[in-house]
């Protein structure tokens, strides 16, 4: 009889660290999981590089082989003739790098054929459409120039709603919805 009010009281004292445990665990998460724009938040990572993904980047070359597979091995699907164009890593692999272009398009880029720096392509989903490029992060402020859906430029600081969008030319804020290169809500600095 002792033994199994002993066993009672064990169980009792484990669900209670448990439910404790879960509490600690649910108070620490719910700032976070509060945040808007989840984008901001660290997201999962990818095992060779530490970094999350999915991420933007950009490419580094203006040869850069897609191929079907992480290897060499792989046959190339397509080669990208521009540097600078925005791509979305979606998995890491090795060396390689799973990408997506701006037309949904997905294949195996080697590591060293891609950028950090963050850049844009405006609306590339509405050819033929203009959207403004604002002096200041405002629709009320001056126009500075009309720019064309796919126009390239680089991207900085980014408050979820506007970015500055520059290239040779021209300089301005666009809306953040309006970029293909930046998810939607993120911050960049």
């Amino acid at each position: 009889m002792r033994n199994n009010r002993l066993r009672g009281r064990t169980k009792l004292r484990m669900t209670t660290l448990l439910l404790a445990a879960s509490a600690l665990l649910c108070v620490g998460l719910a700032p976070a999981l509060a945040q808007e724009g989840a984008p901001d938040m660290a997201g999962p990572v990818g095992r060779t590089s530490g970094l999350q993904v999915p991420r933007f980047v950009s490419l580094k070359a203006d040869k850069v082989n897609v191929r079907s597979g992480p290897t060499r091995d792989h046959g190339v699907a397509w080669v990208f003739t521009r540097a600078g164009l925005p791509v979305e890593i979606t998995a890491e692999f090795e060396t390689w790098r799973r990408i997506r272009d701006a037309d949904g398009a997905e294949g195996w880029v080697y590591h060293s054929m891609l950028s950090g720096r963050r850049t844009a392509l405006v609306n590339p989903w509405k050819a033929g459409e203009e959207i403004s490029l604002y002096a200041e992060p405002s629709t009320g402020s001056p126009v500075r120039a009309r720019l064309e859906a796919g126009v390239l430029g680089k991207v900085e600081h980014c408050d979820g709603k506007w970015c500055r969008f520059f290239e040779n030319g021209f300089d301005g804020f666009i809306e953040q919805e309006r970029l293909w290169g930046v998810y939607p809500g993120e911050k960049l600095e």
